[in-house]
């Protein structure tokens, strides 16, 4: 994407700094003579995900580094049944996802069953253009039953899980982060979640 950040005898040079990163970065300008090259990016986006390289001159030497930066986006799903259609169906939706997830329908009764040929998942682009809210629909669905809905991707995984008897609905959501080894900042939004995910520290100045 070009130049995020150029350090240059003791002070920033940013005349040729690509324009998505303007007035977001900065460095440790005291710090830099004893080591610390490191960048610090404000509001951090989606789009800001991909590899960077950090290129080191002094008189002494020169040197590099990459760093690949990982982002994402994933929310809780919202469970619901339809009672209107000739056959009960459950809906399995989550406003916001990003990389695009995979998404799998299970049943407690059922184990083992593959429920794709009788469901029906969509991908809508939010109105940021990146992320994406997710909806699947399964059909043919039997009281007193559990199905589960599993969405993933390589930054989480939220599983939604309903029950539908006679007098009640039961639901329950739970959320698991992937690459636990990574060291993660999240950001919760009611539901929704955005997790960074750097893959290797510090430098990461172009």
């Amino acid at each position: 994407m070009g130049l995020v950040h150029e350090f240059k005898e003791g002070k920033d040079d940013l005349s040729d700094q690509d324009e998505m990163f303007r007035g977001r970065t900065s460095v440790f300008a005291d710090q830099v003579i004893v080591g610390n090259a490191s960048l610090r990016l404000k509001n951090v986006q989606l789009t800001d995900a991909g590899t960077y390289k950090c290129y080191i001159i002094t008189s002494k030497g020169k040197g590099n580094a990459n760093l690949e930066y990982k982002t994402g986006a994933f929310s809780i799903p919202e469970m619901n049944v339809d009672y209107n259609a000739s056959s009960e169906r459950l809906w399995c939706e989550a406003p916001r996802w990003f990389p695009q997830p995979t998404v799998v329908w299970a049943s407690q009764v059922d184990q083992g069953v593959n429920f794709s040929e009788v469901s029906n998942t969509s991908f809508e682009l939010n109105s940021e253009n990146v992320t994406m809210k997710v909806v699947s629909v399964l059909y043919n669905v039997t009281i007193n039953n559990t199905y589960s809905c599993m969405i993933e991707n390589d930054i989480a995984k939220a599983t939604g899980d309903i029950k539908v008897t006679d007098s009640e609905v039961k639901r329950q959501s739970r959320l698991q982060l992937l690459n636990s080894k990574a060291p993660l900042c999240v950001v919760s939004f009611f539901a929704i979640s955005w997790v960074l995910l750097p893959l290797s520290p510090y430098l990461m100045l172009k």
